[in-house]
């Protein structure tokens, strides 16, 4: 393997364990939370659920960008924190929470509109939605190893092909279950029952990979195997009880992978 190939997971960083922060390489935290997760659950793996926004791509910050702008423009206060209690819901669960915070009569509608132009700007700019580090790479190690992948997004389904489409990538899920597809929005389970049952895997033998939340809820709900890998916010003591584990990026889920082992 090239220096290129191992510097990120040579490199050591404080990570927090049961013990206080530790400095851990990635492979040695990717080993140090197998140990844990297989001391509460030495099942392996048969398939993988995939959460999008905020796990696939990095679109959570240009949401959220965009909305700051939208913000700025009407002197709409703590969008920050609005956005943030949104991440991993669906458009009505979204539209009811921003109903909550500023009142029925706050014009939702004339502002998701000017966010959206803002959002899709920069995206035909970038031709897509910039990825995650070690997106692609963990999906084709999944497809080489012939592991059943869903994609369980709250986004409707005819954005989610598009995203997906635009950078090369739908080829790697076998199922897409999207936010128009359920009646249910995380953090009601409904959504990851509906992946399950679509790639036939059951709970003690799936895993979700969710960065939300609500999303960690919805995989807990569902009886699933959530890891969380933060995006926006970061984990607290709930989401450390309802995870196997929690990781800085999809390198680790990947060397995580490899350890455990796949059932098929």
């Amino acid at each position: 393997m090239q220096k290129k190939e191992t510097e990120g997971l040579t490199q050591r960083e404080m990570v927090p364990t049961e013990m206080g922060p530790v400095c851990l390489s990635k492979t040695e935290y990717a080993d140090y939370a197998l140990k844990k997760a297989l001391a509460r659950n030495p099942a392996p793996f048969c398939g993988v659920i995939f959460d999008m926004d905020g796990v696939i791509f990095d679109s959570e910050r240009e949401v959220l960008y965009a909305w700051q702008q939208v913000a700025k423009r009407h002197s709409i206060p703590d969008i920050e924190k609005v956005i943030v209690a949104c991440l991993g819901t669906n458009f009505q669960a979204t539209r009811r929470t921003f109903d909550d915070y500023y009142g029925k009569d706050f014009p939702f509608e004339q502002y998701e509109d000017e966010m959206r132009t803002i959002f899709f700007a920069r995206y035909d700019e970038r031709h897509g939605l910039p990825l995650k580090k070690g997106a692609v790479e963990l999906l084709q190690n999944l497809k080489s190893r012939g592991v059943p992948v869903a994609l369980a997004s709250s986004t409707r389904e005819k954005t989610v092909r598009k995203e997906l489409t635009d950078v090369g990538i739908i080829q790697y899920f076998d199922v897409l279950v999207c936010g128009d597809m359920v009646k249910r929005s995380k953090p009601a389970p409904d959504i990851f029952l509906k992946a399950a049952e679509a790639i036939a895997i059951s709970p003690e033998t799936g895993f979700v990979i969710e960065d939300s939340y609500n999303g960690v809820r919805a995989a807990y709900a569902a009886e699933l195997r959530p890891i969380m890998v933060p995006d926006l916010k970061k984990p607290d003591e709930e989401m450390r009880q309802k995870t196997e584990a929690i990781f800085p990026d999809l390198e680790v889920v990947q060397t995580y992978f490899d350890a455990l082992g796949v059932k098929l």
